[in-house]
């Protein structure tokens, strides 16, 4: 696979993206989330808060986009069409699977599992569409 290409601005601008979309996603439906994903708003508000996951999802965020430039720059096809496409691919082959997955085992219900699933689309799709527009840093060889 060839990384030459790779728009690595474009890389952290989307994970950047993603990143809000999630803020915004769950706090907008964190009500819902926090009743899906069992969690005692009263006892999460005492715990205080913890960095590390924001860390570790700015950091997987980052992979997530590399990994999402690295496809479109080896299969040489740019525009925010083609990275829309990819990301639907990628959610609909990778990201869904796991979450509903992983979810079951968990033995949550699915409306935590569509919450997140749908956060996970969102990430696809704008990742996709930013790092297919802004295209290769130089042209693929």
């Amino acid at each position: 696979m060839e990384y030459s290409g790779i728009n690595y601005l474009a890389v952290v601008v989307a994970a950047v993206a993603g990143f809000a979309w999630g803020a915004i996603w769950y706090m907008s439906l964190s009500k819902p989330w926090m009743a899906a994903a069992r969690i005692d708003p009263a006892k999460a508000a005492q715990s205080g808060r913890s960095i590390e996951p924001f860390i570790v999802s700015a950091i997987m965020l980052l992979v997530m986009a590399f990994a999402l430039a690295a496809v479109l720059n080896s299969i040489g096809f740019y525009g925010w069409l083609p990275g829309v496409h990819l990301g639907v691919i990628a959610w609909i082959g990778f990201m869904l699977p796991t979450v509903a997955v992983n979810q079951r085992y968990q033995g949550y219900g699915w409306n935590l599992t569509i919450i997140d699933a749908l956060h996970w689309l969102g990430v696809a799709l704008i990742m996709g569409a930013i790092i297919g527009a802004w295209g290769p840093s130089e042209p693929a060889v």
